[in-house]
C-alpha cells in the first residue's frame, strides 16, 4: 500500500512539474521520464504473469498502451495510465480493507481472558488456556468465550455477532451458549463443549475470510468481460490502424479503452457485498453463490425444521360428555406434567400460556408410546392414544370418533383425554409452522422465483395442510432421504436458472451438497449444517434468504450500473477522439478521471442497509 502511495506521489509530482515547469527545462522531462519507467513495470510483469496462466486482463490492454506511448514519446499519457492503474490499484486494497475491517471488528468481540472454576479456586486464565470439559463462569455484561452447555444459572444472551437478531434470547440450564456473545443480564456456570478454532465463532469467521480470498468468482466475472472486451478493442485498433495509418488515433483509442475501472468495481462490490451479509448473520462462502442467488429460479424446501419448527404445538382442545375446556385442559395437564415426551410439553405449554395452574400426580402409570394413567381417589385419568383409551375401557360414541378422525384426516396429531371411561376431550396437535414462513414464500414468489416445492419425509396429510397453510402449491411426501437426493438430480436436468435447496443442514447435509446453492437455516451451533451448505443463515429465521437474494441483487444491480457507467463514458470519450478533439494526452486524463466513476458507485455497497 505505501509503495503505491508513494508512486501515486510521484506521478502527480512529476505531472504537475510537467506542466507547470517546476524545475529547470529539461529535468522536468527527466523526472517523468523516470517516473513512467517505473510506473510501467509492475504493470507489464502483471500482464506478462497472466499470460503465463493463459489469462487476458485488463493490464494487457494497459500495457500495450503504454508501449505505444513510450514509443511514441507521450510521456504525459505514460503518467496518466500509471495515475489510473496505481490509483486502481490502491482502491482495490481499500476495499479488501474495508472488507477485512467487517472481520476484525468480528475478532474484537473475541475474548481475551475467561473465569475458569477449578474446584473451590476462580482463576483467570488467558483463553488460549481453557481445556474442554472446563467450568466457565460467566457473568452479567461478560463476553462468553466459548462454546459449552449451561449447567448452573441462566442468561439474557445478545447472539447479534453471531446472528445479526436484535433481540437477545434467555438461556437456561441445558441449553448451548456461544462464544463471543454477550450475556446481558443473570449469571451461570457452563461445561466447555469446543474451544479456539472449533468454536462457531471462529468457524464463522474463517468462512468469510476463505469467502473473501476465494477471488475465483469474482474474477471470473472481471476475466470474461475482459478477455471479449480485450479481444474486441484490439482486433478493432489493428482495423483502424491499417484504414488511417494514424498512431496517435490508435493511442488515443487504446487509452480511452483502458478498463481498470471495471477490474476494481466489480469485485469491490461483491467483497463488501460478502462482508456486510456475514456482519447479519448470513454467512456466503463464494461470490459464485452470492452472483447465483440473482438468478434463483427454484427453491426447494424441507419441511420440518425449515418451514416449520420441528417440534409439536398443541392447536385446539375439543370437549365432550359436558366438560368444559379449562377443568379438560387442567386434566390433560396434570397427565402430563409427569412426562417429557415432547407431545406432553406442547400440552403443559398451552395449559401455561392459559394460565392453568398445573397439579402434579402422586399416583401414575406411564406406558411408553401410547400413554398415561393417573388415578386419583376413585377417579380415573388417562390421556394417549385411541389404542391406550381402548385398552382402559374408555367408551366413544361415533359421532366423536368421527371429529376426531376428521382432524386426523386434516394433518393434525390427536391426543385422547378419558375420565371414569368417557372420552371428555381431545387435543389436536401439529408441528408449528415458523411465523415467517407464509411472507417468505410471498416475498420469493415477487422476487420472482418460479417454482417453491416442498420435500418432506411426512405423510400425504400432514403435508398438505402445511402447504397450503404457507402458500406453497407443490409438495412432494413420504420422501426418506435417498428419496429427496433422486428427486433433486432428476429435477436439476430439467430445469433452467439456479436452484436452491432450503434445509436445516442436519438431515438435508447430502440435498444441500447435490443442489446449486445449498442454504442451512439455524446454522448456529451445527457444523455439519455450517460444512455442508453454501449459504448458512445463523438465525433461526426463514427470512434471512430474503435478506441473502436482495443483497445479491443489489450487488448485480450496481455491476450492471457499473458496465453502463463504463460504456456511456467510453463512447463520449471515443466520440471525443474520432472527432479529433482529444489526443492520447487528453484521452489518458479523460480515462484517469472517469476510471473513479464506478468505483465510487461500487463503494455504495457498504452503505447498503439490510432488511
Amino acid at each position: 500500500m505505501k509503495v503505491n502511495f508513494l508512486l501515486l506521489f510521484l506521478l502527480i509530482i512529476s505531472l504537475i512539474s510537467f506542466y507547470v515547469r517546476l524545475f529547470p527545462r529539461g529535468y522536468e522531462i527527466s523526472l517523468l521520464i523516470t517516473v513512467d519507467l517505473v510506473a510501467t513495470i509492475p504493470v507489464v510483469i502483471s500482464a506478462i504473469n497472466a499470460l503465463k496462466n493463459k489469462k487476458v486482463t485488463v493490464d494487457l490492454l494497459a500495457s500495450i498502451a503504454l508501449f505505444v506511448s513510450l514509443i511514441h514519446r507521450e510521456w504525459a499519457s505514460v503518467a496518466f495510465i500509471g495515475l489510473m492503474i496505481t490509483s486502481a490499484r490502491i482502491f482495490g486494497i481499500y476495499t479488501e480493507g474495508k472488507a477485512d475491517s467487517a472481520i476484525k471488528s468480528i475478532l474484537k468481540l473475541r475474548p481475551e481472558r475467561v473465569k475458569v472454576k477449578k474446584g473451590r479456586e476462580l482463576l483467570t486464565l488467558p483463553i488460549e488456556r481453557v481445556k474442554l470439559g472446563d467450568i466457565v463462569v460467566v457473568e452479567a455484561g461478560d463476553r462468553i468465550p466459548v462454546d459449552g452447555i449451561i449447567i448452573e444459572g441462566n442468561g439474557s444472551i445478545d447472539q447479534s455477532s453471531l446472528t445479526g437478531e436484535s433481540f437477545p434470547v434467555t438461556r437456561i440450564k441445558g441449553q448451548r451458549v456461544f462464544s463471543s456473545t454477550l450475556n446481558l443480564s443473570g449469571s451461570f456456570l457452563m461445561k466447555t463443549e469446543k474451544i479456539g478454532e472449533d468454536t462457531t465463532f471462529e468457524k464463522i469467521v474463517a468462512l468469510i475470510q476463505n469467502a473473501q480470498e476465494d477471488k475465483k468468482g469474482i474474477q471470473g466475472i472481471a476475466d470474461r468481460f475482459a478477455t471479449f472486451y480485450i479481444v474486441i478493442t484490439l482486433c478493432s485498433a489493428i482495423v483502424i490502424y491499417t484504414i488511417t495509418q494514424d498512431l496517435n488515433l490508435i493511442l488515443s483509442i487504446l487509452l480511452v479503452a483502458c478498463a481498470d475501472d471495471i477490474a476494481v468495481a466489480i469485485p469491490m462490490a461483491f467483497w463488501g457485498a460478502i462482508a456486510k451479509a456475514g456482519r447479519h448473520g448470513i454467512i456466503i462462502k463464494g461470490s459464485e453463490y452470492l452472483e447465483g442467488l440473482s438468478d434463483l429460479q427454484t427453491v426447494l424446501m424441507d419441511k420440518t425444521g425449515t418451514i416449520t419448527k420441528g417440534v409439536p404445538g398443541a392447536e385446539k382442545i375439543i370437549c365432550f360428555n359436558g366438560f368444559k375446556a379449562p377443568r379438560a385442559l387442567s386434566l390433560f395437564a396434570e397427565v402430563e406434567s409427569v412426562s417429557e415426551h415432547p407431545i406432553a410439553k406442547a400440552i403443559i405449554k398451552h395449559a401455561q400460556n392459559d394460565g392453568i395452574k398445573i397439579r402434579v400426580p402422586s399416583k401414575f402409570e406411564e406406558v411408553a408410546g401410547l400413554g398415561i394413567k393417573v388415578m386419583r381417589g376413585k377417579e380415573k385419568i388417562v390421556a394417549g392414544n385411541l389404542k391406550f383409551l381402548e385398552k382402559e375401557k374408555v367408551r366413544f360414541k361415533t359421532s366423536e370418533l368421527k371429529i376426531a378422525y376428521s382432524y386426523q384426516n386434516q394433518g393434525y396429531g390427536v391426543v385422547y383425554l378419558g375420565v371414569n371411561r368417557k372420552l371428555a376431550a381431545i387435543f389436536t396437535l401439529a408441528d408449528q409452522i415458523r411465523p415467517e414462513a407464509k411472507s417468505t414464500i410471498s416475498s420469493l414468489r415477487s422476487l420472482g422465483v418460479k417454482r417453491i416445492i416442498m420435500l418432506t419425509g411426512d405423510s400425504e396429510r400432514v403435508a398438505e395442510r402445511v402447504s397450503k397453510e404457507v402458500g406453497i402449491e407443490e409438495f412432494h411426501a413420504g420422501l426418506l432421504p435417498e428419496d429427496k437426493l433422486n428427486y433433486i438430480r432428476n429435477f436439476a436436468k430439467n430445469t433452467k436458472g439456479k436452484l436452491a435447496m432450503v434445509g436445516d443442514g442436519v438431515n438435508d447435509a447430502a440435498a444441500l451438497k447435490l443442489s446449486d446453492i445449498g442454504v442451512a437455516m439455524g446454522a448456529i451451533g451445527t457444523d455439519s449444517a455450517i460444512e455442508a451448505a453454501d449459504i448458512a443463515l445463523m438465525q433461526d429465521n426463514l427470512g434471512k434468504i430474503i435478506q441473502a437474494i436482495k443483497i445479491s441483487r443489489f450487488t448485480r444491480e450496481i455491476s450492471r450500473e457499473n458496465f453502463a457507467i463504463w460504456g456511456a463514458v467510453n463512447i463520449f470519450g471515443l466520440f471525443l477522439v474520432l472527432t479529433g478533439t482529444m489526443g492520447p494526452t487528453g484521452a489518458a486524463a479523460y480515462n484517469f478521471v472517469t476510471d473513479f466513476f464506478p468505483i465510487f458507485n461500487a463503494l455504495r455497497v457498504f452503505r447498503y442497509k439490510i432488511s
